[in-house]
């Protein structure tokens, strides 16, 4: 969980800075609903950024079953 966050967090950082320096260099004046403004830009860097740092983390599921029989059928012993 610690992980998760952490790397999530990392992602909005960067995915803002680059928003914004996507803005700076890039972006249009008028017109673009994305890239005319900073905060825009910002924010949906942000939130690009956090989602494919995010697809890195460990998943949180079941538990691994036991050792032995994994087929769910039940074996017989002759």
């Amino acid at each position: 969980m610690k992980r998760t966050l952490l790397l999530t967090g990392i992602g909005i950082v960067l995915g803002a800075v680059g928003g914004w320096l996507y803005w700076s260099q890039f972006g249009c004046t008028t017109g673009c609903s994305i890239t005319s403004s900073p905060v825009n830009s910002t924010l949906y860097g942000a939130f690009m950024g956090g989602l494919f740092l995010n697809s890195f983390a460990k998943p949180v599921g079941r538990p691994a079953p036991p050792a032995g029989n994994n087929s769910g059928t039940p074996t017989s012993t002759p």
